[in-house]
This record gives C-alpha cells, structure tokens and sequence, in this order.
C-alpha cells in the first residue's frame, strides 16, 4: 500500500502559502494607490497656514526705521512787520511858519536818524507845554485826511502840519508855550521841541489847534 498523506499536505500548504501572499499582495496595492493620489509637500517646503492663524511677524520691513518726523517750516514775517520807526529813531524840528488867511501854519519835521529804513503813517500827537511841563489848552485836533505810509531811509525827513488862528485876530485866550511835545505815530514816547514861536490859542474863540496826517518831508 502507497502512503499518499504527505505529498497531499505539501501541495495544500503550498496552495494556502500562495492565496495568503496573494491577498498581502492585493492590500499593498491598494495602499500605495491612496499614497498617490494624496497631496505631498515638497521636500524643504512649509506647509500652508491654516485659515484664521495670524502670523505673529511684523508686517513693516526689517530695513525700515522709526519714523522721523518732518520739521515743520518757520513763519514767514510779513514784510511791513517792524518797519514803524521808533521815537528813539526819530529827530524832531518846528519848521518856519507860513501864515495865511489869519491862519499861522507850522510844518512839525521828522527825520530818521536811525541807520535802517523806517515808516511813520498817520498823525502824530501833539500838546503844547510849560517850562515845568505842563499842558497848555486842550489836545489839537485831526484835520481830514488820507493816511498814507511814508518811506524813510536813514536821514530822510516826514512832516505833519500844526495850524491855528492868529490870536491877535480871532480874540482867543493865549499862553506862550516853552515847548511843543511830538509823539510820532503808534508810539508812547514823545520828542520835545523847543517853542519860540511867541503865543497859541488855549481856550475861547477859534482856540482849536488841528494837525495833519504825515507826508514826505524834505529829501523823502
């Protein structure tokens, strides 16, 4: 009698080792099927970010420095800003009289002494005075008239009228002043002038003494 046993088992073996490595074969097959068709990254490079992470980074570049701030261009003075000439700069003189009409007409000089160019514009302040200073009469008056700036360069001259009546004719009340007191215009300080030009009105009858806006003087 032949013993056919074990031959039979070695072929089942054999048949079962096939169907086995068969089925792993099968299985990592399809493995690498799903590796294929998923997204990969390149070697060295960074994943994506995901939506709604904020970079903690700053957006500014690092060559960029703070800031500085731009240096804001000084005022521009105005032209005619601190043109006025000062009493200080200014030399004053009682001109010869020009009478007429009963009336007794004074040119009151001014010249600048300074050595830059200045202006007077308007009517100076006057007031006629005693030897201790005191006011003679009341303060003259403005006649009408158009101010107009006057130009001075250094030794040129403005003048400003003082006109009364003669008081030997209109019959007003007089004094004899010792000085006459000219403040230039927008100024304080006045500049006294010697007065010998005999007596003024101070009150009563056609007494007003009235001054004229400042014109160009002699070499102005």
């Amino acid at each position: 009698m032949v013993n056919t046993y074990r031959p039979v088992r070695r072929a089942s073996l054999l048949v079962g080792a096939a169907t086995v490595l068969s089925l792993l074969t099968a299985c990592g097959g399809g493995g690498a099927g799903d590796a294929a068709t998923a997204p990969s990254t390149p070697p060295g490079t960074a994943a994506p970010a995901t939506s709604g992470v904020t970079s903690a980074t700053p957006s500014v570049p690092p060559s960029a420095g703070p800031t500085s701030p731009t240096p804001s261009s000084p005022p521009i003075a105005s032209p005619a800003a601190g043109t006025r000439c000062h009493t200080s700069e200014l030399e004053a003189v009682l001109g010869r009289n020009d009478p007429g009409a009963g009336q007794e007409n004074f040119p009151v000089i001014l010249t600048n002494t300074s050595s830059r160019t200045c202006t007077v514009r308007g009517y100076p302040g006057a007031a006629f005075v005693d030897a201790a200073g005191k006011q003679l009469g009341p303060d003259p008056e403005r006649s009408p008239g158009t101010p107009t700036t006057v130009r001075l360069a250094p030794g040129q001259s403005a003048w400003s009228g003082i006109t009364f009546a003669n008081p030997q004719i209109s019959g007003a009340r007089t004094a004899n002043p010792d000085a006459l007191l000219v403040t230039p215009p927008d100024e304080r300080e006045p500049l006294k002038v010697s007065w010998s030009a005999g007596e003024v009105p101070v009150s009563g009858n056609e007494s007003t003494v009235s001054l004229t806006v400042f014109g160009k003087g002699p070499g102005a």
